[in-house]
């Protein structure tokens, strides 16, 4: 959990999930950069154990776990979700979600199951679903922030996410960021990239936006 003890007043609190690399000091960098900005924060560990994928075929493998069993998955954020409610420090009506890569998936996939967050913001998220959202279910808010360039990501799947958001009636803001490709935020996925021969990497303009 990371906040501020200085500040007294009720403040909202945000859920940050990681890349699908695992719970690292990336997603909890991000928890610490909104606990300057005045929130509550918390990183979930959507893997459980604070397990951490060293290989991009075990990231695939344990984001994929998390993807087919929403069983598991559901009830692990909504865990997550009253700790930080229930925080002396968060006004309980005022609790957000983002994501990272897997991570900005994983939000977008809390908003179409209906969970009751005020907004969710996905980062360079995955935006395919075999769950997509019905009319009247999403209560939060939703923001994606895309890379343009981002080769993970299918224009068809882009295409598809807008007429899913349409049909259901969510209030949503698709932002795509010129020359930004996959894991934009992450200062990491140059070396990344080039470790594992992947279509990653940083663009410093679309993180700095970003987080705007």
């Amino acid at each position: 959990m990371a906040y501020d003890p200085g500040v007294r007043a009720k403040r909202p609190g945000v859920l940050v999930v990681h890349e699908w690399w695992g719970h690292n000091d990336y997603a909890r960098r991000r928890a610490r950069m909104l606990a300057e900005l005045g929130y509550t924060a918390l990183a979930v560990d959507m893997y459980g154990d604070g397990r951490q994928a060293e290989h991009p075929q075990q990231a695939g493998e344990l984001a994929s776990q998390v993807r087919q069993n929403m069983d598991v998955a559901k009830p692990r954020f909504q865990a997550a979700m009253d700790v930080l409610r229930g925080h002396e420090t968060v006004g309980p009506d005022r609790v957000a979600a983002i994501g990272y890569c897997f991570g900005g998936g994983v939000v977008l996939q809390m908003a179409r199951e209906g969970l009751d967050l005020e907004a969710v913001v996905s980062f360079h998220g995955s935006l395919a679903t075999d769950r997509a959202a019905q009319p009247g279910q999403v209560e939060s808010r939703v923001l994606v922030l895309h890379g343009a360039a981002d080769r993970l990501v299918t224009d068809e799947q882009v295409a598809q996410f807008k007429r899913e958001m349409e049909r259901a009636g969510v209030s949503y803001r698709f932002v795509a960021y010129e020359g930004a490709t996959h894991a934009f935020t992450n200062p990491e996925a140059d070396r990344l990239a080039q470790k594992f021969d992947m279509p990653i990497g940083y663009h410093a303009e679309a993180d700095r936006r970003s987080w705007e």
